[in-house]
């Protein structure tokens, strides 16, 4: 179904903060190709058919969220229309073969990318969905409601009952699982759930296994890893924060064997990251840090004073990417789409201070 894209305000959270990207990238060249390599992914143009997945759909179906069982019922036109709010939750969709009608772009990729990282785009085959961008704001629920939707899924997001409850009364409306932080779902769990979601199960299981070999793999191939300490972490306003459990720009970074620095892990969390002052800005010193500027340029960044004066910036142990580095908007994603881009960014980088 042909729509028209329309630009909406969207919702305001704080934790924001912590998005690690303020946008698509310019070098087309450096991701023309990359909507036609790893899980799911296909190429635009006349073999492209939006929306195949959905054929193998089946519904009705049941899925467990933190505000309770979720009942999908199978259209009666047979084609479910679906509207994907939560961070990646389109890239998800996609990538099962699910083309979704209205997308909330948390990474602020576009209108010309659709609301998805330019690795996903393509899977779109030439239909026009509502970019819904964000601008801070409450979610336009009647733009919503005239998407008319089958299913709204928004498993991650700030998981805030009163915005359930009001898009619950638009359409089925899928969460993170019970006891998830904001923003807190793991990639594998996110993908299942929207795939559970959509009746796509077997599915969602293979392509959370296809991109679970993927890291795997890398890991088995750099067994130098395994027991260094790493920290992922941004600057953002005058603080700091140090990504964990929940957060996939952590998640991957263990899965390949690495150990969250113990100083990070004796400070109090907040969702998916623990926030640092100046003064504990030492928490991440570890053997290994991935740092991302939020708000500032990679040259502001990297002459952060404080940061500077860390060992491991100091002795070159550190790898620093811009926010329009196409791996740090891929980690950001943390879909099965942009897991395989950020693995073949940042392993050959971090291979190169870990030797063995």
């Amino acid at each position: 179904m042909h729509r028209t894209r329309t630009l909406i305000a969207a919702s305001a959270i704080a934790a924001l903060a912590l998005t690690a990207c303020s946008g698509g990238s310019d070098d087309e060249e450096g991701t023309s190709d990359a909507g036609g390599s790893g899980p799911g992914s296909a190429s635009g143009g006349e073999d492209c058919t939006p929306g195949e997945g959905a054929a193998d759909a089946t519904l009705p179906a049941n899925v467990e969220t933190m505000f309770g069982t979720i009942d999908i019922a199978e259209p009666d036109d047979g084609e479910l229309t679906v509207v994907a709010l939560g961070w990646s939750d389109a890239e998800i969709a996609l990538a099962l073969g699910v083309t979704p009608v209205g997308v909330y772009d948390w990474q602020g990729f576009g209108e010309e990318n659709h609301g998805v990282g330019p690795w996903a785009a393509d899977l779109f085959c030439g239909e026009e969905p509502t970019v819904i961008t964000n601008e801070g704001t409450a979610l336009p629920y009647e733009s919503i409601q005239a998407l008319d939707p089958d299913l709204i899924l928004n498993t991650r997001s700030g998981g805030d009952e009163q915005e359930f409850d009001r898009l619950n009364d638009i359409a089925p409306t899928v969460y993170a699982p019970e006891g998830t932080a904001a923003f807190g779902t793991r990639w594998d769990v996110q993908t299942q759930l929207v795939a559970d979601a959509l009746g796509l199960t077997e599915q969602g299981e293979e392509l959370v296994a296809d991109v679970q070999a993927t890291i795997d793999d890398a890991a088995a191939a750099n067994p130098q890893f395994e027991g260094s300490t790493a920290v992922s972490a941004s600057k953002f306003g005058d603080q700091y924060g140090a990504y964990i459990a929940g957060d996939a720009r952590w998640d991957i970074i263990e899965e390949l064997g690495f150990t969250q620095n113990p100083p990070v892990l004796e400070l109090p969390a907040q969702g998916f990251y623990v926030p640092l002052s100046t003064e504990q800005v030492t928490a991440l010193d570890a053997d290994v840090a991935i740092l991302f500027p939020i708000g500032y340029t990679l040259e502001e960044l990297q002459s952060d004073p404080a940061l500077s004066a860390l060992s491991v910036v100091q002795e070159d142990r550190a790898v620093f990417l811009a926010d329009t580095d196409e791996t740090a908007q891929a980690f950001s994603a943390a879909s099965p789409l942009s897991i395989p881009i950020a693995i073949d960014g940042i392993v050959p980088q971090l291979a190169e201070i870990v030797a063995e």
